[in-house]
């Protein structure tokens, strides 16, 4: 029986994004073999969805493999919802990174996970698997916490209802302990985390704020937790977020 409607365009859609999601970073051109084992597909149906995403140009051909054309990288750039974000906190994250040595970041949430809009790496910084435009569980890390914590009850209950996942030895796990730091960062205005995201790791957060009070993205410093003093950056941290959320509450 032929798949129609709803349902069938669900599949095509899904299956067109396990192709574009299988490239990783530092993947250059892919094989359609390649291409099928990391997505679990049929060599037949990636080599019908390359030729189609090649056609609209989301994907380039290089011989006889693919790679992840111009046209992505442009529709991209108008997916970032928050550019004027980004522009207006750049120089504040160039200043502390400047100041600290460390690296400094710029987050989001989506869904039950942070996304990196600017990561600005510090030279005395660990090797942090940040990335802009990467992803990371928002209860591990400190923008997360940070933007959590000024954030409406159905998001954190969204974000607990999904599970916590314990991504390092010190991950917060326990229902109860996320929601009595969150209320005491929300009092605060910063976030700690410590060693939460990855093995002798530290990070200092907090939110950005609208008119509402309701956080709309975070910034971090992040370096080693034999290094860096989470409380001395803290207030730098903080009084990068309060400016910047007098530009949010402007626009």
């Amino acid at each position: 029986m032929r798949t129609t409607g709803r349902n069938g365009d669900g599949l095509v859609t899904a299956r067109v994004a396990a192709v574009l999601e299988a490239f990783r970073p530092g993947d250059d051109a892919l094989g359609v073999s390649e291409l099928a084992r990391r997505t679990g597909l049929a060599k037949t149906t990636v080599h019908r969805l390359a030729g189609h995403l090649a056609e609209t140009g989301l994907l380039e051909r290089d011989g006889t493999s693919v790679r992840l054309g111009l046209r992505l990288f442009e529709i991209g750039q108008l997916a970032v919802r928050r550019r004027g974000l980004v522009e207006a906190a750049r120089p504040y994250l160039a200043d502390l990174r400047e100041a600290t040595r460390n690296t400094v970041h710029l987050a989001v949430l989506e869904g039950t996970e942070v996304v990196y809009l600017d990561v600005l790496r510090g030279p005395d910084a660990p090797d942090l698997p940040s990335r802009t435009g990467g992803r990371f569980p928002a209860h591990a890390t400190g923008v997360g916490k940070a933007i959590l914590s000024c954030s409406p009850d159905d998001v954190v209950a969204r974000v607990i209802d999904a599970g916590l996942p314990r991504v390092s030895p010190r991950t917060i796990t326990a229902p109860g302990l996320l929601r009595r730091q969150l209320a005491r960062i929300r009092e605060d205005g910063i976030a700690f985390e410590r060693e939460e995201s990855g093995v002798g790791v530290v990070c200092a957060a907090s939110p950005l704020v609208d008119a509402n009070g309701l956080a709309v993205a975070a910034v971090s410093i992040s370096g080693w937790a034999t290094r860096m003093r989470t409380e001395r950056v803290a207030p730098a941290v903080r009084t990068v977020a309060l400016a910047l959320s007098r530009t949010v509450a402007e626009t």
